[in-house]
């Protein structure tokens, strides 16, 4: 059984969505084993709490200059860290420990509107004002810069002239509830290569 690892800082709908797929269907050969957030007011924490995830809120401080995260990860047996809604840029410690077996999901097509502050409504809003015709979810391994690991998977959808901001992230949220346990599922099933590039 691999055990998996999410990290949130929001409302927690792709954590949610991951543990139902992992933890309640009883077809994986996973499981999510520990919810963390580094925000005492995330939602995700109640969500994971609920369907029975124990969770973990750390400081940046823990997670930064002492360590205390990491080792905590090594401790539970942690095979695989999932980043659904995590705001804060992975140290390199941890993306080293945990290369090729730390998958993130970004609600555009990268490289466009990739990078630090470009997260939520923040993105939609950016493709709005650009006047793209289609947005869409990027998972991709995590690298020690924000958005720019190696790419998984890409799902795409039509932006019409006419949508709002909240529209377009109508329709990714959309995308991200069908394709991001399943793409999960298939890294897990394909196991962890470190010595790729």
């Amino acid at each position: 059984m691999n055990n998996i690892a999410i990290f949130a800082s929001g409302s927690g709908t792709n954590a949610e969505n991951l543990i139902r797929h992992f933890n309640h269907t009883g077809q994986s050969n996973a499981c999510v084993k520990l919810l963390l957030s580094n925000n005492p007011k995330a939602y995700a924490i109640i969500r994971a709490a609920n369907l029975g995830v124990p969770t973990r809120i750390f400081t940046r401080n823990e997670l930064y200059d002492a360590d205390v995260i990491l080792q905590e990860l090594r401790q539970q047996k942690i095979d695989l860290i999932v980043l659904a809604g995590f705001l804060w840029l992975m140290p390199e410690g941890v993306v080293s420990a945990f290369r090729r077996r730390m998958v993130n999901i970004h609600p555009a097509l990268l490289p466009k509107y990739g990078g630090k502050g470009m997260y939520g409504m923040n993105v939609h809003r950016a493709v709005k004002a650009a006047g793209e015709r289609e947005s869409g979810v990027t998972i991709h391994y995590v690298s020690s810069e924000y958005d720019r690991g190696d790419v998984i998977f890409q799902a795409s959808c039509p932006v019409a002239p006419t949508d709002s901001p909240e529209d377009i992230a109508a329709k990714i949220h959309r995308l991200e509830q069908l394709h991001f346990p399943k793409v999960v599922e298939d890294v897990v099933a394909a196991g962890y290569n470190e010595n790729i590039p």
